[in-house]
C-alpha cells in the first residue's frame, strides 16, 4: 500500500456539495480490480474512478469506473469529474479535445464556458419498452399507467429504462417501491418551466426537464443525485423523438436537496454533448 494522489469532486454543479460527488484516485497503477471495488464500496459514494496510463492510441488517459458492487463500462458524472481532476492535476491533452479511454472505448471531452462536456456514446439499445415493463414501472413508481406519456430503452452501458411523465411535479413526488422495481435501472423525466435562483449563483437556470434516476442499491432502491449517462441516453431519445429541443438544461437532484444542472446539446453533426461544471471539494492522498 502507498499514499496516492486523490481528489473528491462535486460534478454538475459550480457550488460545492450541491451536485454528485465522485472519488478520483489519480494513480491507480498496480491496484487489482478487487482493491478498486473494495475502496469504492468503502467511500459510500455512487462512484469512484481510478486513472491509469492509456492503452489505446489517441487516448490521453484511461479510467476504470466503479460503483458499489460492480464496475461500469461508462458513466457520465465520473467521466466529467475524472477529466476535471486530471486537468487540475496538470494533465495536457494531445489534441483539441481530451480523449478518455474507458470500458466503452474512447470518449471525447471538450472545454467551453467553464464547463466540460463529453460526447455521448451511442445507444446500445433503444426503442420502446415492452408493455409489461411499462406497467411494472408504473406500479413501482406508484402512478397510473396513463401518467407515463412516453418510454424507451436508454441503454448506453448502464441498462437504463427511460419513462417520461406529464409534469415535473409528478417526478418530484415519486416514492418508488423497491420490492416491485428490484433489478431495474429507471430514469424518469418530466417537463418543467423556469426554476429560481440557485443558492450560489447570481442568476437562475432555465430548465426544460426534471430528471430522477433510480437503481438497485445495497438497501433496496437507491437514487442518484445527478446522472450523466442517463441524461446522455435521455437526450438521444428525447431529441430524436422530437420531445426535446436540440439544446436544453435538465435539473436533477432536487428531491435530494441538490441542484444539479446538466447542459445538453446536439451539434450540427448529430453528436449529443453532455456538459456540466465541477468543483474539487477534497484533495490530498489516500492510502491504497
Amino acid at each position: 500500500m502507498k499514499q496516492r494522489p486523490f481528489k473528491q469532486v462535486d460534478v454538475f454543479t459550480a457550488a460545492p456539495y450541491r451536485g454528485n460527488p465522485l472519488a478520483v484516485v489519480l494513480d491507480g497503477g498496480g491496484l487489482t480490480t478487487e482493491q478498486m471495488q473494495h475502496f469504492t464500496n468503502w467511500t459510500n459514494l455512487s462512484e469512484a474512478t481510478f486513472l491509469l496510463p492509456p492503452m489505446q492510441a489517441g487516448a490521453d488517459y484511461r479510467v476504470r469506473i466503479f460503483r458499489p458492487g460492480r464496475e461500469l463500462p461508462f458513466a457520465g458524472h465520473p467521466t466529467l469529474g475524472s477529466c476535471h481532476a486530471w486537468l487540475q492535476a496538470g494533465g495536457q491533452p494531445k489534441g483539441e479535445h481530451v480523449v478518455q479511454e474507458c470500458g466503452v472505448g474512447l470518449v471525447s471531452l471538450k472545454r467551453e464556458s467553464g464547463r466540460l462536456a463529453f460526447a455521448a456514446p451511442p445507444l446500445i439499445k433503444g426503442g420502446p419498452l415492452a408493455d409489461a415493463d411499462v406497467a411494472l414501472i408504473a406500479r413501482g413508481l406508484g402512478i397510473g399507467r396513463s401518467d407515463i406519456v412516453a418510454h424507451s430503452w436508454c441503454d448506453n452501458g448502464p441498462n437504463w429504462r427511460g419513462v417520461m411523465l406529464k409534469s415535473a411535479e409528478q417526478v418530484l413526488a415519486l416514492r418508488p417501491d423497491a420490492s416491485l422495481l428490484a433489478g431495474l435501472d429507471i430514469g424518469v423525466v418530466g417537463p418543467r418551466g423556469k426554476v429560481g435562483v440557485v443558492a450560489s449563483r447570481e442568476s437562475g437556470d432555465e430548465c426544460a426537464f426534471e430528471v430522477r434516476a433510480f437503481f438497485p442499491g445495497n438497501n433496496g432502491m437507491a437514487e442518484d443525485p445527478v446522472t450523466g449517462s442517463l441524461n446522455a441516453a435521455l437526450a438521444q431519445w428525447l431529441i430524436g423523438a422530437g420531445l426535446a429541443p436540440e439544446r436544453y438544461i435538465a435539473s436533477q437532484g432536487t428531491a435530494m436537496g441538490r441542484a444539479g444542472r446538466v447542459h445538453v446539446e446536439r451539434d450540427r453533426n448529430g453528436q449529443v454533448w453532455i456538459g456540466g461544471e465541477s468543483v474539487t471539494c477534497v484533495e490530498g492522498t489516500v492510502l491504497l
